[in-house]
């Protein structure tokens, strides 16, 4: 027979930690000042009226280094819990878990030969 009660600890975290950035916002809510006058409601706060456009190019180098990064911090976290459990679940999750870095490790190298992760 399948127990709730067995999930108390998960329940009463959940709880608790969706309180408190609630709390934290409702109390830094009340206690902040309010000062509302012509330079807090205008764009830029520093009162220097800007110059120029605002829309800078930049260079896809940048978003492709921070997709990578993205993606192989991703893959540490799935890793991590098969790794932790690697002895109860034996060589079929390692089977997984190879195929899974190797087509990573696949992708790593298209984008290598396509020059996607120069800077110059």
């Amino acid at each position: 027979m399948f127990l709730l009660h067995e999930y108390d600890i998960f329940w009463t975290f959940l709880i608790i930690e969706s309180l408190i950035p609630i709390l934290a916002f409702s109390i830094s809510g009340l206690l902040a000042r309010v000062s509302e006058g012509p330079e807090k409601l205008s764009s830029y706060e520093s009162g220097i009226e800007p110059m120029g456009g605002a829309w800078v190019q930049f260079r896809i180098c940048y978003y492709m280094f921070a997709l990578v990064f993205v993606v192989f911090d991703v893959e540490t976290v799935f890793l991590y819990p098969w790794v932790m459990s690697f002895d109860v679940l034996g060589v079929s999750v390692f089977i997984e878990a190879f195929i899974f870095v190797l087509i990573l490790v696949v992708g790593l190298v298209y984008g290598w030969r396509k020059v996607a992760l120069e800077w110059s």
